[in-house]
């Protein structure tokens, strides 16, 4: 199970997709998505019908946020497919001209979809609507969301990433928190061993999970390295790279493998009453900070505190990442588009989801850990009004470090390849972790897959 998963309940952009998807795009790599956005009036009235793709309002934070939207454009009719972004889906519509309006996608599939043209650049929505992105997004989340000096989505979400400590377990191992530190990277395969506990073979505790092959990125972050050049050109064969993941296998070795780590996780209750920290499974682990709301139903049954993500220079940092909504270049109706993205994005849809998020907090007798937007304005403004000392002295630190990593927001950068290199990346870590190659040879089979994509930009 990937513990990171910003990235949760979307799909992986397929090749064959991004094939057919071709034939929707202009030769000149998007020029004519930009010719479409400059011939629209987004100042005007919005009417008709609006379709959107990919956003489910399941959740107190969905729902308010798209009944907000609805209240505001009186008069429009919304029409909802809330199933996950399919890719392949996008590209058949792309193809008959049967798009919706908005649609809701991976913020790493942005540039991709940007290049081949197929959806429009936001400057002039954004300029009718009075959204500043330098102002109201965190840079990182922008950037991830633009192409070739373009913003192409509105960003919503990120979840900043963390060390969640299991006290209990450290405290039996002789261990404090502090040691448990990413910018120490040999000091921190010795505290896993000393975690770790072993029937034979096997681990019946974890002494610390990095979230492979998931979060790779990550931990190719804190080495100092990078997947992609400032032009979007893989660099997966980086020497940082290498050294990252040689890394990860000395701390799956110290737990018994990859491959044991991988099956005794897969027996953990993650979700459940007896989760991996109720039943001391794990010392540490990665986790993204939506976890913490997961971990507030036994917050009497466990003993935690946390540790930032640092990189091998000490600093404090959070990786982007998340989804962000996009219009098609063929919407029938993006005027209505506009102002629905930038209503549901907006400063007043989060205070509402903020207020409806603490309402459930309230009836489950639970912890607010507030809302993390892609806003920094949006985070500070529910901080603010909901974020309270619990009593829980472990929650109030899990939370005060989860808002810490916002001071360096990250992004492993942008590019129309991005979901190529990422799953050649996963690939990579899956084959050097399980010792079916070397870290090296994985990472440069890795970059030669992605390669391929890349080259193939110009065909």
């Amino acid at each position: 199970m990937t513990m990171m998963r910003i990235r949760k309940g979307l799909v992986l952009l397929a090749v064959g997709a991004l094939t057919l998807t071709a034939c929707g795009g202009d030769d000149d790599g998007g020029a004519g998505s930009q010719e479409t956005a400059e011939g629209i009036d987004f100042s005007a009235t919005p009417e008709g019908t609006v379709k959107t793709m990919g956003f489910n309002p399941s959740d107190e934070v969905g729902s308010s946020r798209s009944d907000l939207a609805e209240e505001r454009l009186d008069g429009v009719t919304v029409d909802m497919d809330t199933a996950n972004f399919d890719p392949q889906k996008f590209a058949a519509l792309s193809a008959s001209g049967d798009l919706p309006d908005v649609v809701q996608m991976d913020r790493n599939t942005i540039a991709t979809f940007a290049q081949k043209g197929l959806i429009m650049p936001l400057g002039e929505c954004f300029a009718a609507q009075d959204v500043n992105p330098e102002e109201y997004w965190y840079p990182a989340v922008v950037q991830e969301a633009s192409w070739d000096g373009d913003v192409y989505g509105a960003p919503q979400f990120f979840q900043p990433g963390m060390i969640i400590i299991n006290t209990r377990v450290a405290d039996a191992a002789g261990v404090v928190p502090e040691e448990i530190d990413t910018s120490q990277p040999d000091q921190l395969v010795e505290v896993t061993e000393k975690m770790t506990t072993m029937s034979g073979a096997q681990p019946t505790t974890l002494g610390f999970d990095p979230d492979m092959p998931g979060s790779t990125t990550t931990w190719i972050e804190v080495f100092g390295g990078s997947v992609m050049d400032e032009e979007g050109k893989p660099t997966l064969d980086d020497s940082k790279n290498v050294e990252a993941l040689q890394w990860l296998g000395e701390i799956m070795d110290a737990q018994g493998g990859y491959p044991e780590v991988t099956s005794f996780k897969q027996t953990w209750d993650v979700f459940g009453a007896e989760n991996q920290y109720v039943a001391d499974q794990v010392g540490a682990a990665l986790w993204a900070q939506w976890y913490i709301n997961v971990l507030a139903d036994t917050k009497d049954e466990v003993e935690l505190t946390s540790q930032p993500v640092r990189d091998v220079d000490g600093n404090v940092f959070a990786l982007a990442g998340g989804t962000a909504l996009a219009i098609p270049t063929q919407a029938e109706n993006p005027v209505a588009g506009c102002e629905w993205i930038t209503t549901v994005t907006g400063l007043d849809a989060w205070e509402a989801a903020g207020d409806a998020r603490a309402q459930t907090v309230i009836e489950n007798d639970s912890v607010n850990t507030g809302l993390f937007t892609g806003s920094p304005v949006a985070d500070q403004a529910v901080r603010d009004a909901h974020v309270v000392e619990t009593g829980n002295e472990s929650f109030d630190q899990l939370i005060a470090t989860s808002y810490e990593t916002l001071a360096d927001v990250r992004t492993v950068g942008v590019s129309p390849v991005g979901q190529a290199i990422n799953s050649a990346l996963q690939n990579a870590a899956g084959a050097a972790l399980s010792g079916e190659q070397s870290a090296e040879d994985a990472l440069s089979d890795a970059q030669d897959t992605a390669m391929r994509e890349w080259d193939g930009l110009d065909s």
